[in-house]
């Protein structure tokens, strides 16, 4: 473990599921357990958690099956170079002149235009940069850098309200700024033990290894019956993050244009179903029991959200068949973000305050 003198910083992007307020509550329940050396952090995201838990000395396993999460990890986590290396690269990208292409068209707005998550001075910025960065021939790391700095920088000047199925009716204030890339705050240090990045489907990352305890915050779906599915679907909320990331020029559908494999039928998570099983339990519910049965690891943190579709007590009595509940906590967390979006006010619960549930596990 580092030193507690050792200042901890850690960025991302706007993100629903983001535990950077809760990152103190995740950090001081591990360190209780005691002995804790390697972690598995089995959903990333926007890898808060990751970049705190690796410079806080632990040997960090991160994984998140999206193709964006697995960026930001190999940046944040992987990236050894010099800064003035890393420095060089964005100066260069920053230089280049805007073009009209395929972000322009499909997400670029003019001062006139409504809906669009971009202003067109900053999606054609985008366009020159992303086609660049394809034109270079970066290694991984690089290309893994300066992709996060292009990701970071459009978060600062989006017009939405941090996710991507639906766009402010006006420009936002910070829409009207300049895109312009930095480099990103990469956690290595020479005393820290190395780190491992897997994109995977979590039950097959599950099986990469064995670990002293596995950090699991999953998608939550909603437990809102009012609320059409599609609205609670990671895939569908950061859709153009994974086309930045790819440049691929996706089939799109939509007044958001989505991505088409973001559709519920491509995309949903068992973490997101909102159904039943056949055993009468709901689907996620089974999920997460099985993979409590399958995480190889002597501690368990789970956190969840009282607004996810899995219930407190159905949580506990799956808790209670792999294993026992060493910790259990309460956090007074903000409303679900559904609840503040204009366009899901008739879907809103009455009831929408939000706690976040950590259990701290240990396996039988």
């Amino acid at each position: 473990m580092v030193k507690k003198t050792m200042k901890i910083q850690t960025e991302g992007i706007k993100y629903t599921g983001s535990k950077l307020k809760i990152l103190p509550f995740i950090t001081e329940k591990i360190r209780s357990v005691g002995g804790v050396r390697r972690v598995f952090d089995g959903f990333s995201g926007t890898t808060r958690v990751a970049q705190c838990l690796y410079q806080e000395g632990y040997e960090l396993t991160a994984n998140d099956s999206s193709v964006w999460s697995d960026v930001f990890a190999r940046c944040y986590l992987l990236s050894r170079k010099p800064l003035a290396h890393y420095q060089e690269l964005i100066d260069y990208l920053n230089s280049l002149d805007g073009r009209y292409g395929w972000f322009s068209e499909h997400y670029g707005g003019l001062e006139q235009d409504t809906k669009r998550p971009f202003q067109m001075k900053n999606t054609m910025r985008l366009d020159a940069i992303r086609e660049e960065l394809d034109r270079l021939d970066l290694d991984l790391d690089d290309k893994c850098v300066a992709l996060t700095s292009l990701v970071l920088a459009l978060d600062s000047v989006d017009s939405t309200l941090g996710h991507y199925v639906s766009y402010l009716a006006e420009w936002s204030k910070r829409s009207y700024n300049d895109l312009k890339l930095c480099v990103p705050h990469i956690c290595y240090r020479p005393e820290l033990p190395e780190a491992r990045v897997f994109c995977e489907d979590i039950f097959d990352a599950v099986h990469e290894g064995a670990y002293d305890l596995a950090y699991y915050d999953p998608p939550y779906g909603s437990n809102n019956e009012k609320m059409p599915p599609s609205r609670v679907r990671y895939s569908a909320y950061y859709h153009i993050w994974k086309s930045v990331i790819l440049n691929d020029r996706p089939k799109l559908f939509g007044k958001a244009n989505r991505r088409e494999d973001s559709r519920d039928e491509v995309a949903c998570s068992v973490f997101e179903e909102f159904r039943r099983a056949p055993s009468g339990r709901f689907v996620v519910t089974e999920a997460i029991d099985r993979l409590l049965r399958e995480t190889q690891a002597e501690y368990v943190l789970l956190s969840y959200s009282s607004g996810g579709r899995a219930t407190k007590s159905e949580l506990m009595e799956v808790i209670t068949g792999n294993g026992e509940l060493v910790d259990f906590s309460e956090i007074d967390y903000r409303k679900n973000v559904m609840a503040s979006m204009k366009w899901s006010n008739e879907w809103a619960a009455e009831d929408d305050k939000n706690k976040e549930y950590l259990f701290l596990i240990r396996k039988r």
